[in-house]
């Protein structure tokens, strides 16, 4: 499946960025003019189900995958992936080869997915505020748009997730994991292993999951030298 894209910049190096579950492509907002401004043409795609890329009757991880490999160019300078994005990108990257792979707390290892869990489609303005304190008003009109766009079915992908681990043999390309603080989603067994076997690691001291809304600004010092 082709996705929709957003593209921010004009410059000659080329990048993309890919969102976690229930985000789009405006999740960042801040990320990727910032990284234009260093002289790269950034994409940003909507995954399948999310934002304005078509829906689908097939939200497995082998799918999602694939339309990263059939939208984004081969070669790109880097790809970054946030948490759904993330363990996207680790099916993908083979085939997209890009110079450099970036896992913003990749979703490596999930556990069981809980019951009676929020509705994305029912949470208001004040129920996000309390979730993310600190956010920015418009990363909160950001995470509303966002769940008013996305379509409830792909959560057949997080099913397929639950209860997994997903552990990359080796770096395919230069790989850089960025962590939440205390991520639950590369544990540290995870880590050691993953350090092992060439997997550079940072970790962005006391932001939650949502890494580039929760600190901008120790998100982006975690690329430096990466980007």
């Amino acid at each position: 499946m082709r996705l929709a894209l957003k593209e921010h910049g004009t410059g000659d190096r080329l990048c993309a960025l890919v969102h976690g579950f229930t985000d789009d492509r405006d999740t960042w907002w801040r990320v990727a003019p910032a990284i234009a401004e260093l002289g790269y043409r950034v994409i940003c795609p909507d995954l399948r189900g999310h934002g304005r890329s078509p829906r689908s009757k097939d939200y497995s991880v082998a799918a999602m995958a694939g339309d990263l490999v059939e939208t984004l160019p081969a070669g790109l300078e880097f790809v970054a992936g946030h948490s759904l994005g993330g363990r996207l990108l680790g099916d993908a990257v083979s085939e997209l080869r890009p110079q450099r792979a970036i896992y913003l707390d990749p979703a490596w290892h999930v556990g069981p997915i809980p019951s009676g869990r929020p509705d994305p489609k029912r949470m208001s303005r004040a129920d996000i505020e309390a979730m993310h304190r600190g956010w920015e008003p418009r990363d909160v009109d950001v995470e509303l748009s966002s769940f008013a766009a996305w379509d409830p079915d792909s959560a057949m992908c997080l099913e397929e997730l639950s209860g997994t681990e997903f552990a990359p043999p080796r770096p395919e390309v230069p790989s850089l994991v960025v962590l939440a603080d205390r991520s639950p989603l590369v544990p540290p067994a995870s880590q050691a292993h993953l350090r092992s076997v060439g997997f550079a690691f940072r970790t962005v001291r006391g932001a939650g999951h949502v890494l580039h809304r929760d600190d901008i600004s120790g998100f982006m010092a975690a690329l430096e030298d990466w980007i």
